[in-house]
């Protein structure tokens, strides 16, 4: 079993930055594909990023694209959500999540591929 843990959610104006963080244990973590949700009030958990094994591949959604970029520092066994221009459409909570296996290569957008997840971190962005 893989625990994961984000921190970094808050309260932020619109058009400011936040960065979020996914912790684990460490014992797979270089071998696993990670990758940010959100859900919003009313309604459904949505993709927002996904980053391989080593980090040379990520996937965006298309509306978060140039705004929000994943890394990841398998030395750390840590993932990071940099969040830039945020909008109030951000406004969600923040769900890490992570699967073994696969290849180097992998990444998913898909929720149901994902065998891991932590306990979320909210996000709002109101002024």
């Amino acid at each position: 079993q893989v625990q994961l843990v984000e921190s970094g959610g808050g309260l932020v104006q619109p058009g400011g930055s936040l960065t979020l963080s996914c912790a684990t244990d460490g014992r797979t973590f270089s071998t696993i594909t990670m990758a940010w949700f959100r859900q919003a009030p009313g309604k459904e958990r949505e993709f927002v990023a996904a980053i391989s094994w080593s980090g040379a591949k990520t996937l965006y959604t298309d509306s978060m694209k140039g705004r929000f970029t994943i890394s990841r520092d398998n030395a750390k066994n840590t993932m990071v959500l940099q969040m830039n221009s945020l909008k109030p459409d951000d406004t969600a909570v923040y769900y890490c999540a992570g699967v073994l296996g696969y290849y180097s290569g992998y990444v998913s957008q898909f929720q149901y591929e994902y065998e891991y997840w932590g306990q979320g971190t909210q996000v709002t962005v109101s002024s």
